[in-house]
């Protein structure tokens, strides 16, 4: 019975893969809403939203860091941090290509 897994490879497993979806179902809401608020939209619809949301998640932990504000917490995830970060995201990509969307439209 040697190469059954043990019961605690088998929970971290699972942890990981619910945790996973649970990162990325929050990614897409804070996202989402981000887009809602800001009348921007990223090209890709939803998965441009989740794209939206893992940097802007990423931005807020890893780069900008602000201790001090309190804030909701799903799964570890900073939920107030998150949406500020995809905001920040959204406002990055409407500069850098808001240039090549005006020179691409057609007059006639």
């Amino acid at each position: 019975m040697d190469w059954f897994l043990p019961l605690n490879s088998i929970t971290i497993t699972l942890n990981f893969g619910l945790g996973l979806l649970v990162f990325l179902l929050v990614a897409a809401i804070v996202g989402a809403v981000a887009e809602f608020v800001m009348h921007w939209h990223i090209p890709g619809g939803i998965i441009g939203a989740i794209f939206a949301g893992l940097v802007g998640i990423w931005i807020m932990t890893n780069i900008i860091i602000i201790s001090g504000v309190g804030d909701i917490y799903v799964e570890n995830i900073p939920i107030v941090r998150a949406f500020i970060g995809a905001i920040i995201m959204i406002i990055l990509f409407r500069l850098f290509t808001v240039g090549r969307w005006r020179r691409r439209r057609r007059t006639s």
